[in-house]
């Protein structure tokens, strides 16, 4: 028996086109023409038409699987992961994630498609286009730094809600530095800009909001002298820039600063799922996790600036990073030469410069590490803590104990009985009128003559 072939359409106009001409009610010229094909590739077809019949219009691959034809499961395999595993994930995170970890290489058409079609969609939504005008990017590395902070859940409820403050390079887009913090706080910015200078250099301008890290609000009330001195003294980090020569710029939107904006649409998308696989459950773990991630996040990222080099600044000669990353505070001097600084007491002796310090303006620097020291017109003064004031340690002691006492007494509420007798009055004591004599300005009479 002869084994039936299925011809499609355009098969089947083939035979019937072949078997006029086998007929001679047409020229092969015409064949040819109607059949899209040169004269030449038809006598081909024909000839095998003729030998083989039926069978040789049919394609020669058809019924064997192709070479590119995934293993069996691939699809539900890849549908099982995302929704479990790496469930959260986009679906260009997921394709990179399953080709490292998995050894499932397939293209991201082909992920997406099977996700389609197990009706999964992918886990960030889009909001609507809007119009925008877009800004250049800087001509070079270094010449402008975005910095922002990002409050979000970013552990999942395995650990405490942190704040990650991180820089970006408007050039190359580039993340010079992040790291996550317990909250926005001005030390925060301290290390993420201490870490940028020392390992890059200092940037020509930084891009920021208009957060009180960076600058004062306007409705801030003037001090007694910033009203002398004419000019309104800025925030810490504010100096910080200041002492850098780094150009402040405020940003009057967020979408001012988009890049760094939507850099945290893609690591709220993309590290959220690296800290969640990496198990990390602690801020120090999330740190850990997110410095490993950035340089394979800036491989991938990062695009080549228009001007080569670089615009980062090198420190001067003396430049000492303890110094500059610090909170500052000006103090004036007691009598006794003793510094106020919180809870803290120093005592300033005397130097080969200046045999007394009382009532000198000084500058008390706190530093990241947690040490404090007074500096005088640049010079850092040798200090020694300060016995404690009489009220300080009434605070420490109390409740006080009596000598005869071994533990602190005990207050007991006593609840008197009812009675009907009325509680003594305190004692009035009524101030003078407005015309006593007390009230009354005395004048000076000089005697005449």
């Amino acid at each position: 028996m002869k084994e039936l072939v299925t011809l499609n359409k355009e098969e089947l106009k083939r035979s019937m086109v072949l078997n006029r001409v086998q007929r001679g009610e047409m020229s092969r010229m015409g064949a040819a023409e109607v059949l899209g094909v040169s004269v030449r590739h038809l006598k081909r077809i024909l000839a095998a038409y003729r030998k083989e019949g039926a069978e040789a219009l049919a394609h020669g691959n058809r019924g064997k699987t192709p070479c590119n034809t995934l293993a069996t499961g691939t699809k539900e395999r890849v549908a099982e992961l995302a929704q479990s595993t790496y469930s959260g994930c986009n679906q260009q995170h997921l394709t990179e994630l399953l080709a490292e970890r998995e050894g499932i290489i397939l293209s991201r058409s082909t992920v997406r498609r099977f996700l389609i079609e197990e009706g999964i969609n992918s886990p960030r939504k889009r909001r609507p286009p809007k119009h925008r005008s877009r800004r250049e990017r800087r001509a070079q590395r270094g010449m402008l730094l975005q910095i922002d902070g990002s409050d979000h859940d970013w552990l999942q409820g395995r650990g405490p809600r942190l704040t990650l403050v991180g820089a970006i390079d408007d050039a190359t887009g580039e993340v010079s530095y992040a790291l996550f913090r317990e909250e926005e706080d001005t030390q925060g910015y301290f290390l993420l800009l201490r870490h940028i200078v020392r390992n890059y250099g200092i940037p020509l301008a930084i891009y920021h909001d208009r957060h009180g890290i960076f600058e004062r609000s306007p409705k801030d009330k003037e001090s007694l002298e910033e009203e002398l001195e004419g000019k309104r003294y800025p925030t810490q980090f504010g100096r910080v820039m200041e002492d850098l020569g780094i150009t402040s710029i405020s940003a009057s939107s967020p979408q001012a600063k988009g890049r760094i904006e939507r850099l945290w649409g893609t690591f709220q998308d993309r590290l959220v799922s690296e800290l969640r696989l990496a198990g990390a459950s602690a801020i120090q773990e999330a740190n850990q996790v997110l410095w490993d991630f950035l340089p394979r996040h800036n491989q991938k990222f990062t695009v080549a600036a228009s001007l080569p080099g670089s615009a980062y600044r090198k420190p001067g000669r003396g430049f000492k990073p303890d110094e500059v990353f610090c909170f500052k505070y000006r103090r004036t001097v007691g009598r006794d030469n003793v510094v106020r600084f919180g809870e803290h007491r120093f005592q300033i002796g005397p130097d080969a410069h200046k045999h007394t310090y009382a009532d000198a303006r000084v500058e008390v620097h706190e530093r990241l590490d947690g040490s404090v020291v007074v500096y005088y017109q640049g010079r850092c003064l040798a200090t020694s803590p300060a016995p404690p004031e009489a009220p300080l340690l009434r605070a420490r002691n109390s409740p006080r104990v009596m000598p005869n006492q071994t533990e602190p007494p005990q207050t007991s509420v006593a609840t008197a009985p009812a009675s009907n007798t009325p509680e003594p009055r305190q004692p009035h004591h009524p101030k003078p009128a407005p015309n006593h004599p007390w009230r009354r300005g005395f004048k000076l009479h000089l005697d005449r003559g």
